[in-house]
């Protein structure tokens, strides 16, 4: 690993990137087969490609952000209004299925329960008589986002290269091999949809239309057209009714344009063939390293913002897969910042500002059934997708995400109202890009009413990051309408003197005391959200100077919320009642939003809250599916135990199917739930993130969590609120050896780190007192908890930190070096 030497070398960055983009290959010595997740994923936030690499049959399977099944839709359920006093009456009696059934009854939809992203088609190339190849290798470069496959046939070097450009909306494909006239292949489309039209449209040009499928009776109206084109040096090509044909040329390069009629979640009146056309012929006459170029220096001005080095071993020697196989029984820590950077790539591949959000399988999905219809499940999985954006400096990528969240603000007006008499907003858990709201697939998930509180959290977050007030304006709205939802929806308890989201759940979970229903009043995460949707609700009104009354109505109701409980098994309790069991190790451990993402459990400044949460997880295990993996590395993270949080990642990182109960991740590094869910991997990238900077309660957390195996190292550019960004920052033995942070805004730096530092420079370094000036980092104060009589909860003894604060100027950089 490379070392600092001396202060001159500060700003190296950029060659310890190059030190260490040898290992930001995924690479293989066999093709992927018929096997989608052995196949390598490309895509600009619009276009996704599947390369699976075979040398026979080379197949790019397709993917468009807004190919979807159906057309614009509501699926609300007026007869939740008049049901709702009944069902609360049934959750306050303890007939806890009684509510449920009639909320299956009266509540949960019945009308669409969601439609599907589904794939565009095949790109499928031919090559006769390649089938006798050697020296077989493929790669995908997450250092530039290309994907190569080489291999030899009769002592001739074929190689293949493709990218989704990032600047010119295309997919780009060349073929070339090191001696003349071998390049012969035959092109055509394949697409699972009902009657697509594929035919060929002269000058080497190949056309596959197709219409989304209808789905739960709502008819498919979007339709798209992919358009191949090609352009070869030397040799000849020619044409079938459906296939084009190239014999004996020295190269060839194809691209592929794809688009749809889709303008909005309300609009469809767009001229899908013109607009492919339009992106096609855009690209078509520029020369491919012009298009490379381009296409990299984009990319890389994303993706090199964060450096990450672990050090290396002789590990990253061996094809991905096998690395992966090995990783539960070798040392090799490269392979995490590998995975990290792996996470990061994929969300610069999956979500662009102006496409669609990255959804439940980013942007790749082969079926015209996926699993869970591969749209966003809002109790967790699509915000899970979007916890890598600011921390990891890749803010404007938020904004497809943010986006959404806006139109759920619109359409979940309706929902709030028609269904449950409420001002404001809402969402249940799960919606499409249809941006529906009501609630579906059953009164057990289906009746979560958190969505919108949850999604919204997300706007508040890109401010806090970024400091942008414009952008605060433009999103109050959308969190104040949540926060008047929730003003008019919480109900007093008659058997408790808070007020309570009722009905709700904790997300897909069920004590055996409730009759094995989800539904109750109350929970403890449903308390939390709306804790967070009033709080910043609160803070942002008073930063725009605007609504002050309707702010101290939000306060008034805050303080009537449930607190947090700590139950008889020295646990975080999940219900208001103390019915956790210590054998449950349900996959969901929604009650802990408050340690993360959300920051109302501190070991700071609520100890107790904190050792119980650790309790929690402890009882919960660690045996999990892919997401939940990676929400417990955050959790572990934010524990500071990276020893747990690493036993975690190596969990993740098991090849699919080892792992008892599900999880683990596939040959090409998709996370498994199983089947394939990309919120695994974003999950994890940001668990990695955490351990090594947290920034949520109150202090720039440097080296929060870092594990033995990960002792030594070097970053830069992670990202913590207020606009702080971690330059760069070595650690050796778990200390920190040298940082230095940028201030993008100015203001208090406050700063806790694992060792004493001093400060190289201008300005002057204070051990910190008080209260934080800085308003980016305050933390609503929650109520004290209440604790079981029968719980001996203790705070955990975390080791001394030290506390600092700087006062920084706008744009200046600060150095912070190990007190000798």
């Amino acid at each position: 690993m490379k070392r600092f030497l001396s202060l001159g070398l500060f700003f190296i960055g950029m060659s310890i990137f190059g030190q260490q983009s040898d290992d930001l290959k995924l690479w293989y010595d066999e093709p992927s087969g018929d096997i989608w997740e052995n196949a390598l994923p490309l895509g600009n936030g619009r276009i996704g490609a599947m390369v699976y690499g075979n040398v026979t049959k080379e197949i790019f399977q397709l993917n468009e952000h807004t190919v979807w099944s159906g057309s614009p839709n509501r699926n609300d359920n007026p007869d939740a209004l008049k049901a709702l006093p009944e069902v609360r009456q049934l959750i306050f009696n303890g007939e806890y299925k009684a509510a449920e059934q009639l909320a299956d009854k009266m509540i949960i939809t019945k009308k669409s329960h969601g439609q599907m992203f589904q794939p565009v088609g095949n790109l499928e190339l031919l090559f006769p008589n390649h089938a006798n190849y050697q020296d077989y290798y493929r790669e995908l470069d997450i250092g530039k986002a290309i994907s190569k496959t080489t291999y030899i046939l009769d002592g001739v070097t074929y190689t293949r290269e493709a990218f989704v450009s990032l600047t010119d909306r295309v997919l780009v494909i060349k073929l070339s091999a090191d001696a003349p006239g071998k390049i012969s292949f035959t092109a055509n489309f394949t697409s699972p949809h009902s009657e697509p039209e594929i035919e060929t449209n002269g000058h080497n040009q190949l056309s596959l239309w197709g219409r989304t499928s209808d789905h739960e009776g709502v008819e498919g109206k979007v339709a798209f057209n992919a358009l191949m084109k090609l352009k070869t040096e030397n040799g000849l090509t020619s044409q079938t009714v459906s296939s084009i044909k190239v014999e004996n040329a020295d190269s060839a390069i194809l691209m592929v344009s794809i688009a749809s009629n889709f303008n909005s979640y309300k609009d469809l009146s767009a001229d899908e063939t013109q607009r492919a056309k339009v992106y096609l012929d855009a690209a078509f006459d520029k020369d491919y390293e012009v298009l490379k170029a381009d296409h990299t220096n984009k990319y890389q001005s994303l993706f090199n913002r964060v450096i990450l080095d672990f050090g290396t071993t002789d590990e990253a020697k061996v094809p991905t897969d096998e690395r992966l196989a090995n990783f539960r029984t070798t040392n090799d820590p490269a392979f995490v910042g590998l995975y990290f950077q792996y996470g990061r790539y994929l969300l610069i591949s999956s979500s662009q500002p102006g496409g669609q959000p990255a959804n439940l399988q980013g942007i790749w999905n082969r079926s015209m059934k996926p699993a869970w219809d591969s749209k966003y499940t809002i109790n967790i999985n699509a915000e899970m997708n979007y916890w890598p954006a600011e921390r990891t400096n890749l803010s404007e990528l938020h904004e497809p995400f943010l986006t959404m969240v806006q139109e759920l603000s619109e359409t979940g007006r309706k929902t709030a109202k028609v269904m449950y008499g409420a001002k404001g907003w809402m969402a249940h858990h799960n919606t499409d890009i249809w941006r529906i709201t009501g609630p579906i697939d059953g009164a057990f998930w289906g009746i979560w009413n958190g969505g919108g509180g949850w999604t919204s959290q997300h706007l508040w977050e890109h401010y806090l990051y970024t400091g942008d007030t414009s952008f605060l304006q433009s999103i109050y709205p959308a969190l104040k309408g949540a926060a008047k939802f929730y003003a008019d929806f919480l109900v007093q308890h008659p058997n408790y003197p808070y007020l309570v989201v009722a009905p709700g759940n904790s997300p897909e979970n069920a004590p055996e005391a409730h009759q094995g229903s989800s539904i109750t009043a109350g929970s403890t995460m449903d308390n939390q959200l709306v804790f967070d949707v009033f709080s910043t609700a609160i803070k942002a009104s008073e930063i725009l100077e605007k609504d002050g009354a309707f702010a101290d109505s939000l306060n008034v109701l805050r303080n009537q919320l449930p607190p947090m409980q700590i139950g008889k098994n020295n646990q975080l309790q999940e219900w208001l009642d103390d019915v956790d069991s210590p054998e449950d190790h349900h996959r969901h451990v929604s009650h802990l939003y408050g340690l993360f993402p959300s920051n109302q459990i501190s070991p700071y400044r609520t100890p107790e809250l904190f050792a119980a949460s650790k309790n929690t997880l402890l009882q919960r295990g660690d045996v999990s599916t892919g997401w939940s993996m990676g929400w417990k590395v955050n959790w572990w993270a934010k524990m500071q135990d990276g020893n747990h949080a690493y036993k975690l990642i190596k969990d993740q990182l098991t090849p699919v199917g080892i792992n008892q109960g599900g999880g683990g991740t596939y040959n090409n590094l998709f996370d498994a739930h199983p089947p394939f869910q990309i919120d695994g991997n974003f999950g994890c990238t940001s668990g990695i993130a955490e351990m090594l900077l947290q920034s949520s309660d109150g202090a720039v957390h440097l080296l929060p969590a870092i594990p033995d195996a990960l002792n030594s190292g070097y970053v830069g550019g992670l990202k913590a609120r207020g606009d702080f960004e971690l330059v760069s920052m070595e650690w050796k033995d778990k200390k920190l050896v040298i940082a230095t942070i940028q201030s993008h805004l100015g203001g208090n730096l406050r700063i806790r780190v694992p060792n004493e530092v001093t400060l190289i420079g201008q300005g002057t370094l204070k051990k910190a007192v008080g209260k934080n000036t800085n308003v980016f980092f305050e933390v609503p104060k929650t109520a004290d908890p209440i604790i079981s009589k029968e719980s001996n909860i203790k705070p955990l003894d975390l080791g001394d930190t030290y506390l600092y604060d700087l006062a920084t100027q706008k744009g200046k950089i600060y150095t912070l070096i190990r007190k000798n």
